[in-house]
């Protein structure tokens, strides 16, 4: 069966909720290192994840659960555990590999994948 067409293409952003914007954009820009956009006080802030946005909001309170999991795709896992670790970002797990694929993953349901794992 042919897809429709439905004139959807790359995900362009993402929303995370975060109880704390601030301690949030402490996070992601400091530890994790990605690009910080710009915040809208006091509930917003934008990130660059390799041209998808990545937007960080404080819940509504019907919309207060748990999140998606971000996968952040790197070229040697062992160095991005080695370099996230030292910033600050703890770990559940060293990197592993299973029959899947290797994974690390941190306290803020953020897993690190090697880039050259592809998806079927």
């Amino acid at each position: 069966m042919a897809p429709i067409e439905s004139g959807l293409s790359r995900i362009h952003q993402i929303s995370m909720r975060v109880h704390d914007v601030d301690r949030a954009v402490d996070f992601y820009r400091d530890a994790l290192g990605l690009t910080f956009l710009f915040a809208a006080p006091p509930r917003l802030a934008f990130f660059d994840c390799g041209g998808v946005r990545l937007m960080l909001s404080t819940p509504e309170p019907e919309f207060d659960h748990p999140g998606s999991v971000l996968y952040f795709a790197v070229d040697d896992i062992q160095h991005a555990h080695q370099t996230l670790t030292s910033r600050g970002v703890t770990f559940k797990t060293a990197p592993i590999r299973s029959r899947r694929s290797p994974i690390a993953k941190s306290g803020l349901r953020i897993l690190v994948i090697p880039r050259e794992i592809r998806w079927r």
